[in-house]
């Protein structure tokens, strides 16, 4: 199997962020009371998709709390807090109002001494930030593999996620890496790493995006193809149920194949990334990119990643996802699409 040095080394970086990151722990003093009364003291780890990740002392591995039974918090840590209408807050964690009071509103005391005052339905997100850069990622980690003795078949998938949020930026990592073996065919395989950074404007759920694309595949006679790109975005639905997003822009992108000679080639760019939640059961991914040739007016390239988690326990999800890539005008004899599925276990680290 012939893997580009580039993401090689890539990929082992990315483990290595992943191997340290759990060496870090935290007080575990925040504390949570629910509506009903029931209290927990503990660590808080972050809100995401209607779901606060707590790990206690006295528990083994992270709980779950559904984020509408939560009457009261309170935290001495930093969080990044995002709300729907694309607000940004940096600050400590309490409720103004009791479990039996109403209505209840979080307040982040920021950094400044500021002090604001939040529905609770409202937040999208709470990360943990910390002045330690390591503490501040996040992530999963998926493998799968199939043998079957019959044919001498093998087939592999890895896959990790990176990310990294602040304030009005953040930057991610995915990797993704397949391998189809078996007697009397020829070996396949599917190497892609993708680089995303955004920051926002002033306009709230506006933002700007910038996107790396590296990618081998045997199947289309790609030894490497590297794209990268740039444009303006907007968050269309952002709540902790559902998570929408589009930009468009423009991207280069060089293509080395096999026997064939290197292509250099100018796009237009237009994204989306969809996210859809449902509490502590199951969440799924949508990363789709369209790329129409300035270049080359009529080649049109497309490229779609596509994951579904369902939980297991604690940390640990079952996960199906599917990629596909497609060029419609590929050079001559080389095949113009790539597409394949797999399953296998997801891990989640960091504050998730």
């Amino acid at each position: 199997m012939k893997i580009n040095p580039v993401v090689a080394r890539l990929a082992v970086a990315l483990w290595c962020v992943l191997s340290v990151t759990p060496i870090f722990a935290r007080e575990k003093a925040d504390v949570i009371i629910m509506k009903n009364g029931d209290r927990f003291t503990g660590e808080i780890k972050g809100l995401k998709a209607g779901v606060l990740y707590v790990s206690m002392k006295y528990i083994l591995g992270t709980s779950s709390i559904e984020w509408s039974e939560v009457a009261h918090v309170e935290s001495k840590q930093l969080f990044l807090v995002k709300t729907e209408d694309g607000s940004v807050y940096t600050g400590t964690l309490t409720t103004n109002g009791s479990p039996s009071g109403s209505p209840v509103t979080i307040e982040v005391a920021e950094v400044a001494g500021k002090k604001v005052e939040i529905d609770p339905p409202q937040i999208v997100t709470m990360d943990v930030t910390s002045t330690r850069v390591i503490e501040r990622f996040n992530g999963t980690i998926n493998s799968g593999i199939i043998y079957s003795k019959g044919n001498q078949s093998t087939q592999y998938n890895l896959g990790a996620q990176i990310n990294y949020p602040r304030e009005r930026w953040a930057a991610g990592a995915s990797f993704n890496s397949t391998l189809a073996d078996s007697t009397g065919a020829d070996k396949s395989t599917r190497n892609q790493l993708n680089l995303d950074a955004y920051h926002l404007m002033r306009s709230k759920n506006w933002f700007y995006d910038g996107i790396g694309v590296f990618l081998q595949s045997s199947e289309q006679g790609i030894n490497r193809q590297v794209t990268g790109g740039g444009g303006v975005g907007r968050f269309l639905k952002n709540t902790n149920q559902t998570q929408i997003s589009v930009f468009g822009g423009l991207a280069g992108q060089n293509t080395a194949y096999i026997d064939t000679p290197s292509q250099n080639l100018a796009f237009g760019l237009i994204a989306t990334n969809i996210q859809f939640f449902r509490f502590n059961k199951t969440n799924a991914t949508v990363t789709a990119f369209l790329l129409p040739a300035i270049s080359q007016p009529g080649r049109v390239k497309f490229n779609l990643n596509a994951t579904y988690y369902l939980k297991i326990v604690g940390n640990l999800d079952w996960n199906v996802s599917f990629y596909s890539n497609f060029d419609s005008q590929p050079p001559n004899h080389l095949s113009g699409s790539d597409f394949g599925s797999s399953s296998g276990l997801s891990w989640k680290f960091g504050n998730k």
